[in-house]
């Protein structure tokens, strides 16, 4: 593996990355809070590197001294903007540097490679045609249902004395229908709390858990605590950097989660593969396998492989089929859970239909909750022609 892995640079200044991430949330019906709507706002992808910022992570073997102190002598010795400090998951860190500086580290024998930071940008709703609408959230609650895709897993279970941690846009702490763990969620996002604004992380956290109350919905394994780990900004955009540090914070806890939950993905990152298979040795990662109608092993961190880590597509409900939009290919793709049309909880107290392999991923993590995860049958017309196996509990 080269040192320092270079990539054609997307973005021209670092100001239209800054001014995507204030872009306001997804409270248009035309638009759908699965996949946001900065990709629909302005000309970011994502995928697309971030102008002047990097991640570096070092070869533990060749430190010779604590990882903590080679990380500030880096920093030191390059003058460079310090963003995240990483000692679990990875051993390194992200800042903000020259492309010459970052050429230096790279040169540099105790480091293992350095790679451009990332975005992460919410898919637009344009791109999922099979998509039945762009909701707004608006759908109500009322007498308690259980969902479809609940139904086809193997039905809701008692969750209770269980713990899954939500990388995502954080959780709605206060919703009727979660029960949240708000003293451990916690927000990597500068300038934004762990409550979120967006709706898709409060959606997930749904589907893993929802609350049995005769109230809204019921997840797969209902009751469960739900942690929320904010990585992704209201808006519905992110960086790598920050969804590292999401990952290096549950390897450091191995007692926080019982399962952590990742309905998100962009372009290949070694770093967030490596991060991903180091911190499933403290809680299994359940994964969106992504929604660009493409091979998963060019997604990260779909494409991260390992014992205890679960690559998730989708498929809708008529005649378990193959959702159009959800990346494919085994490896690394373990299991096909529902994600069409799946109604769940959502920010401030409501509730939304949406679709996608993130609506797929939490399935999967809920079942984990319950116990073993088996399987009933395969996809119909998946795409690589090796039907992936539907998991139930």
């Amino acid at each position: 593996m080269t040192r320092l892995l270079r990539e054609k640079i997307f973005l021209s200044t670092l100001a239209v990355f800054v001014s995507v991430l204030m872009l306001s949330g997804c409270d248009s019906a035309s638009v759908d809070p699965l996949d946001g709507d900065l990709a629909a706002e302005v000309d970011v992808q994502n995928g697309d590197i971030i102008p002047g910022q990097y991640i570096v992570v070092l070869d533990e073997a060749k430190l010779g001294k604590a990882p903590a102190e080679v990380v500030r002598e880096f920093v030191r010795r390059e003058d460079v903007e310090l963003m995240h400090a990483y000692g679990t998951a990875l051993q390194g860190f992200a800042a903000k540097m020259s492309e010459e500086q970052a050429d230096e580290l790279g040169r540099d024998e105790r480091i293992k490679y350095v790679e451009p930071n990332r975005m992460i940008v919410l898919s637009p709703c344009k791109n999922n045609p099979n998509h039945p609408k762009c909701d707004d959230g608006g759908d109500g609650g009322g007498t308690q249902e259980e969902p479809w895709g609940i139904k086809r897993v193997g039905g809701a279970g008692n969750g209770a004395g269980k713990t899954a941690c939500v990388l995502d846009t954080g959780v709605d702490l206060d919703h009727p229908d979660l029960n949240v763990d708000v003293a451990k969620s916690i927000s990597f996002v500068n300038g934004e709390s762990v409550d979120d604004g967006h709706g898709h992380g409060t959606h997930v956290a749904g589907t893993i858990g929802a609350v049995n109350n005769n109230e809204g919905v019921i997840g797969v394994a209902a009751g469960a605590t739900i942690v929320g780990i904010k990585v992704l900004a209201n808006s519905g955009g992110g960086t790598y950097d920050d969804v590292i540090a999401g990952i290096d914070h549950v390897a450091a806890n191995p007692s926080l989660c019982d399962v952590a939950n990742m309905s998100l993905g962009g372009g290949f990152s070694q770093a967030i593969n490596d991060a991903v298979i180091a911190a499933s040795a403290a809680a299994p990662f359940t994964l969106a396998a992504g929604n660009e109608s493409t091979h998963a092993q060019y997604r990260s961190p779909a494409s991260a492989n390992g014992p205890g880590i679960y690559t998730i597509s989708a498929f809708e409900r008529r005649r378990d089929r193959f959702a159009s939009y959800s990346n494919y290919g085994n490896p690394p793709i373990d299991y096909a859970a529902p994600g069409s049309s799946v109604k769940s909880t959502y920010k401030n107290g409501g509730y939304a239909t949406l679709s996608g392999t993130s609506m797929a991923a939490p399935h999967v993590a809920g079942i984990i909750l319950l116990g073993p995860i088996n399987t009933d049958g395969t996809v119909r017309n998946d795409r690589d022609n090796n039907p992936d196996q539907i998991a139930v509990r």
